[in-house]
């Protein structure tokens, strides 16, 4: 089985996410040697309409650490780059550093469960 793909988003224009979250999870995976996608701020790639988005979305396994999981799903479908169903987002705002970089770094799926289509509430 191969490694699930990960995509770090460091949001950087909305500070919303504490920054010793994104820090210490950016570190993680840097430390882990395990390749990785990351980008600076997913909201303005989808405002701006990113077509680097759907390559993304398309990966299966797709494992995304950034905020709220509805909102991550919004944002890439108001891109034009609807996500997999099998995707996994972690949100950095209301998990630890641990938990997030332990559930990006391990395959399958979680304990969390932060599969934006079961929990649209997340």
């Amino acid at each position: 089985m191969s490694s699930p793909q990960i995509l770090y988003c460091h949001c950087a224009y909305a500070r919303v996410v504490p920054e010793n979250v994104k820090q210490d999870v950016l570190a993680k995976l840097c430390a882990s040697g395990q390749s990785f996608d990351g980008v600076a701020d997913l909201c303005e790639m989808s405002a701006k309409k990113d077509p680097s988005l759907l390559p993304l979305a398309q990966q299966p396994g797709l494992k995304i650490a950034a905020c709220y999981p509805r909102a991550v799903k919004w944002l890439f479908a108001a891109a034009g780059a609807p996500l997999q169903n099998d995707v996994q987002v972690l949100n950095m705002r209301t998990q630890s550093a641990e938990e997030i970089a332990d559930e990006l770094l391990n395959e399958g799926v979680s304990s969390s469960d932060h599969h934006y289509e079961e929990n649209g509430q997340s």
